[in-house]
């Protein structure tokens, strides 16, 4: 027998409070533990559409169904720098920008986490909402390769809209272009300032492991955005 439910995301513009999300969630599965058969309450898939409807099933009729185990402690193992590494290489060089980059992202994102899942609703590692991820051509939000490559590609977009600035930057990701364009700085969001500034520590310990690491920080013929020198100067949110 299967069991499928069904959880809608609001679309942008719609007010809708975050912190229902995991309440939603929590009560999804308890119904599911409740009502399913006990050889099959160990196993539940869940798929996130392009619209951002979450639907869990037992039973997967799509191939994009990723199975998640509810009975364990360790619901998302992450992923290592090392299995990433050959991936992050090859997104670095398609979309110019420096491998320590992408990894601060990842760090600051989701922690190598490919299954995390952020109560907006957005997923995978470099954590992207199913909207984005439609623009940028995703297809497989759980997919690390695929998820790299949607979250490369945006930061891109992002940086050549915001004229190289890498902290303009990193706000639109964390907040959204719009907002970042509407503000001409960083947002006066504390959340957002301080994931800016997390990124960007992430990016030197990064870089700063790589020079140890091989001697030298960037090959001279990859043109990327690099950490401004100075820390992030921001004033206190009003």
């Amino acid at each position: 027998m299967e069991d499928c439910y069904r959880l809608t995301m609001p679309k942008p513009g719609k007010p809708f409070s975050l912190a229902t999300l995991p309440i939603t969630m929590g009560l999804l599965i308890t119904s599911y533990l409740l009502t399913a058969s006990p050889t099959a309450r160990a196993e539940m898939y869940q798929y996130i559409d392009a619209n951002g409807t979450i639907s869990l099933t037992n039973v997967p009729s799509d191939m994009r169904y990723r199975r998640i185990d509810i009975l364990s402690n360790h619901l998302h193992p992450t992923i290592s720098e090392q299995e990433l590494e050959p991936m992050i290489s090859r997104f670095s060089r398609q979309h110019q920008l420096h491998p320590a980059l992408i990894r601060a992202v990842i760090k600051a994102e989701s922690g190598f986490d490919p299954h995390a899942v952020s109560r907006a609703g957005a997923v995978g590692l470099m954590q992207l909402m199913p909207q984005t991820a439609a623009r940028m051509d995703v297809r497989d939000l759980y997919d690390p390769e695929d998820n790299i490559g949607g979250g490369t590609k945006y930061l891109r977009q992002l940086l050549d809209r915001f004229r190289g600035n890498l902290p303009l930057a990193l706000a639109a990701y964390n907040a959204g272009e719009h907002v970042v364009d509407r503000y001409r700085t960083l947002p006066p969001f504390t959340e957002t300032r301080q994931y800016v500034r997390k990124v960007l520590r992430y990016y030197r310990v990064f870089l700063t492991r790589d020079l140890a690491a091989t001697g030298h920080v960037i090959a001279s013929s990859e043109t990327v955005a690099q950490p401004p020198v100075q820390n992030v100067s921001v004033s206190p949110a009003r």
